[in-house]
């Protein structure tokens, strides 16, 4: 049985549950406290993004990887609604600009396919997307 959840955008826009995954995935190993066939599934998405596939054509593969994260006590799944705080890292605040201030910045998805925004550190390597194995990239705040 699949879960209904349609392919619309979330409020940083891209394919919602990809966004929820990536996060999920930004955290330390094993973190989504899977076993079985749920890291298959990851891996068969991560995969098939990879090679070039849309986030919407993988739909069923997203269903399966939530029934599974439903069935291991993640009570949101891939879900916008968590009852818990994200896991370390977790996001991070933007920064906030300020006359004579450079021009700010924030890291996202390398390829555009999720909502994941995060802070740039300082004078830290931008962090990786686990999803397509890629850093994230710069995107000017205008």
């Amino acid at each position: 049985m699949g879960i209904e959840t349609g392919v619309r955008s979330g409020p940083g826009g891209g394919h919602p549950r990809l966004g929820e995954l990536c996060r999920r995935l930004a955290g330390s190993p094993g973190s989504l406290g899977l076993e079985g066939r749920g890291p298959r599934l990851v891996e068969s998405i991560t995969s098939a993004l990879r090679s070039g596939r849309s986030p919407g054509e993988l739909e069923d593969l997203f269903d399966e990887l939530e029934e599974e994260l439903l069935a291991a006590g993640h009570s949101a799944g891939l879900g916008s609604y968590r009852t818990t705080p994200p896991p370390v890292p977790g996001y991070q605040q933007l920064p906030v600009a300020a006359p004579g201030h450079p021009a700010l910045y924030v890291l996202a998805c390398p390829r555009g396919h999720c909502g994941r925004v995060e802070a740039p550190g300082d004078d830290a390597p931008p962090p990786g997307c686990r999803v397509f194995d890629q850093p994230l990239r710069t995107v000017p705040i205008r």
